[in-house]
């Protein structure tokens, strides 16, 4: 018998390779058609998950995207709903909300309002901070029944500014920013850092889990996120294993760069994403 974790990992590449996954002459989309050691790896390492089920035209970049953004939330609503005995609380997994929505970036709101009333004020600070993420995890407050639920634990007269009381009329609050990048170009690597760099940056409160999700074929690539520290907490893999041993049958001279991530825990499966985010 599969362990559950299992099975919903081989749920997630089904749906990659139902949806943002094609191919196109036997190379999968996610290669790099003019460069031979992408289509070498993103070949094997395909074949290596399953057999690709879209045989449609390869969708526009955007689209399919947002493909790969709706299979990592898919993913990720399954894994907390699943562990939720590790990390009790009412979490949603949603696409495309903007931070200032949330607990922690409200603040921004009154910023952007002011900002729209003053031209000197809007150049200064440019719209760099108005991030939505490719998907979320938000914490709901909590209802005092809940909190109260074994003992009296809060009333009126304690915590009235916590975000995790409903009775303060709190927001959600953001408990992780999840950046979606199908394949990895050099032309976006620079927005993915500055959007966790502006989420570190402009919070007010806890800072939420970091990370993006890839199913870019090419070490060199995901080195160019992964990489280094500050600003994002892993990047995750979608097929981390297969890759793996996709570059050691191939004998790739960048396996050491991948076994230098994950030693260096840059770089983790997509496996580990739903447990991380329960810590």
């Amino acid at each position: 018998m599969l362990p559950w974790l299992l099975e919903a990992r081989q749920r997630f590449h089904a749906e990659c390779l139902a949806g943002p996954i094609t191919e196109t002459k036997g190379v999968p989309s996610i290669a790099d058609v003019s460069n031979r050691p992408s289509r070498e790896i993103a070949t094997s390492l395909v074949a290596r998950i399953g057999a690709i089920t879209n045989h449609a035209e390869k969708p526009a970049g955007q689209t399919a995207g947002s493909m790969f953004e709706t299979a990592t939330q898919n993913f990720v609503a399954a894994c907390l709903v699943r562990f939720s005995h590790l990390r009790p609380g009412t979490f949603t997994v949603e696409k495309g909300q903007a931070i200032s929505l949330f607990d922690q970036y409200s603040h921004l709101d009154e910023l952007r309002s002011l900002a729209l009333e003053n031209r000197e004020l809007r150049t200064l600070l440019g719209t760099d901070y108005l991030i939505k993420p490719d998907v979320v995890v938000l914490r709901q407050p909590e209802p005092d029944a809940t909190i109260n639920r074994h003992q009296p634990l809060v009333d009126d007269r304690v915590a009235r500014l916590t975000a995790l009381r409903a009775a303060n009329g709190a927001r959600a609050t953001l408990h992780a920013s999840i950046s979606c990048k199908l394949t990895i170009r050099s032309d976006r690597v620079q927005n993915t850092r500055s959007e966790a760099l502006n989420l570190v940056r402009n919070r007010k409160g806890r800072l939420p889990h970091i990370v993006a999700v890839t199913a870019e074929p090419s070490p060199s690539r995901i080195a160019a996120i992964a990489m280094g520290t500050g600003d994002m907490d892993c990047v995750y893999h979608f097929a981390l294993p297969e890759l793996v041993d996709t570059l050691r049958e191939q004998e790739r001279e960048t396996l050491d760069l991948v076994e230098t991530m994950v030693e260096g825990r840059r770089l983790r499966d997509i496996a580990d994403l739903p447990l991380d985010l329960v810590i």
